[in-house]
């Protein structure tokens, strides 16, 4: 992918200049081609547009297994080198901050991903607009930082906030170099840069806790880590931004930025509340249980979604004329999610308590049951996240603004609901109110516009569904007759005896054989790719 990459930005330079030295940027003709617009056409990628999908999401699912190997290596030796506390202090003040995370990219990486055309010159604007966000929103959480102490009562969490105020600004400056890499469908290069980066910030973790840093070592592999993604997006992408300009024409994709970010925010604000809620209320230590099982479970369903989202949203980006291309695509990919991940998901809940602490070890069993009840949300998180593709791909900025009030709303109620039941009771009733109103408020508002329908995305849903629920009771019951073993053990002996009779319900039913086959055939020719 790397190679084909690399030929075209070098190969195809005279051609692209020719083709568009006639191109008017609204009334005005370009009088010169600007080297930079070499990173910004796409017409190429049309021409073997499935195995550039197929090449792209076998680099990413690489690079993604690679990041969370590296995250859970981290994980397991941080949670051993650090206490709940340190990850707790830590949580608190990142908790404040994922309510402005969104700020880092303002919604313009998928203004210029999904766009059909676009411009250098709009690009270098939506730069500058990134950098200036990323800059005031440095500055109001460092000034923040006072107040954030005073609602936690915790005095250390002002220098903690003060030093992580700085990743939104490394962070913005980075925006548009990657969203150049994955409208170009580079993504070897992308994969690159976010596992040397990881990498960078695992070692410099760990190498402070081992100094005694304490909750210092989470912050320094925090900062490492962007800026070392910042260092190496400027140096691989090759694309640099001119000057601000005038009547470029940005205003529409600011407009397609401000309503992702504002939905962003709102969901942010509602998703993030509940670390604020139990920080206050119950302390850091609770803090610290409550983070690191959401993060065991989460993480692990995001960097499976990551790298899908990364390869589909450019791929559908460039379908939006053809939409029965644009359906099948989508489809397919959909039904492919919901096989693998009902079947991985099937083992969460049955298999909390040893997963719980293998990954985190003895001092966290109290993590367990807030990891198990997290696993009723894991059903369909990677389905949600899919669903979400249709507003980015199809320029739906303002449906996506409705609906992420409307679920924030759910998940706020869901918070309040649960909070007088502590952490666990927090978690279960967020999983249950997303699973049974979130899901069907979502699917209602993605489905009824574009090629995709709701009843495309329920059938998703109740197709796989059996799958979910004979891996989970399989599981279980099996694990009844372990449940006084090792930890390991648990999971060696039962784990594998719950996918296998997934496996055979999905060679029973033929439409889950049919998902099946076809990524297999993706697979081989995956692998005859590698070969030629």
């Amino acid at each position: 992918m790397t190679n084909s990459s690399s030929s075209v930005t070098n190969g195809e330079d005279a051609s692209v200049s020719m083709t568009r030295m006639e191109r008017t940027d609204g009334d005005r003709p370009r009088k010169a081609i600007d080297p930079n617009e070499k990173h910004l056409c796409t017409d190429h990628l049309l021409d073997d547009l499935r195995g550039r999908t197929i090449s792209g999401a076998f680099i990413t699912i690489a690079s993604q297994g690679t990041q969370f190997l590296l995250n859970l290596a981290s994980i397991m030796v941080l949670a051993r080198l650090l206490t709940p506390k340190d990850f707790g202090l830590y949580a608190m003040v990142t908790t404040v901050m994922g309510f402005l995370w969104m700020f880092q990219d303002a919604g313009l990486s998928t203004a210029t991903v999904q766009r059909q055309q676009i411009t250098h010159e709009q690009v270098s604007n939506l730069f500058w607009v990134n950098v200036g966000v990323g800059g005031v929103t440095t500055l109001l959480v460092a000034a923040l930082s006072p107040v954030v102490a005073w609602f936690y009562r915790e005095p250390r969490l002002v220098g903690v906030t003060l030093v992580l105020s700085g990743t939104f600004l490394l962070t913005s400056a980075t925006v548009q170099h990657i969203a150049l890499l994955n409208r170009q469908m580079r993504f070897g290069l992308v994969a690159m840069i976010y596992i040397v980066s990881l990498l960078a910030g695992v070692l410099t973790g760990v190498g402070m806790a081992l100094l005694g840093y304490g909750y210092w070592a989470l912050v320094g592999a925090s900062v490492m880590q962007v800026a070392v993604r910042l260092v190496l997006a400027w140096l691989i992408s090759g694309w640099r931004p001119q000057l601000p300009s005038r009547n470029t024409q940005t205003w529409h994709m600011l407009t397609f930025g401000a309503n992702i970010t504002a939905g962003s925010l709102i969901h942010s604000l509602a998703r993030g509340a509940d670390n604020l809620l139990i920080g206050r209320f119950f302390g850091a230590a609770a803090v610290g249980l409550y983070s690191r099982a959401s993060i065991l479970l989460i993480r692990p369903l995001e960097q499976f979604t990551a790298p899908i989202n990364a390869v589909l949203v450019p791929v559908l980006s460039r379908l939006q004329t053809q939409p029965e291309r644009y359906r099948r695509t989508f489809l397919r990919a959909y039904e492919a999610m919901a096989l693998i991940s009902f079947l991985s998901t099937g083992l969460v809940l049955p298999l909390a308590r040893p997963v719980t602490l293998v990954v985190l070890g003895p001092r966290w069993e109290e993590a367990a049951p807030i990891f198990a009840a997290f696993s009723i949300a894991a059903l369909c998180i990677p389905l949600v996240g899919a669903s979400t593709w249709l507003f980015q791909t199809q320029g739906r900025g303002k449906d996506w603004l409705f609906f992420s009030f409307l679920g924030s709303c759910i998940t706020v109620a869901s918070y309040v609901a649960g909070l007088p039941f502590g952490p666990v009771g927090l978690a279960i009733s967020y999983s249950v109110a997303g699973l049974f109103i979130g899901v069907p408020t979502l699917y209602y508002f993605a489905g009824r516009e574009g090629p995709v329908t709701t009843a495309d995305l329920w059938t998703g849903i109740f197709r796989y569904l059996p799958l979910w629920i004979v891996v989970c009771v399989v599981t279980w019951l099996v694990h009844l007759r372990f449940v006084n073993s090792a930890p390991l053990v648990q999971l060696v002996v039962c784990a594998p005896v719950g996918l296998l009779s997934g496996l055979l319900l999905i060679y029973i039913v033929r439409p889950m054989r049919r998902t099946a086959v076809a990524l297999t055939d993706i697979l081989q020719e995956l692998i005859a790719r590698i070969r030629r």
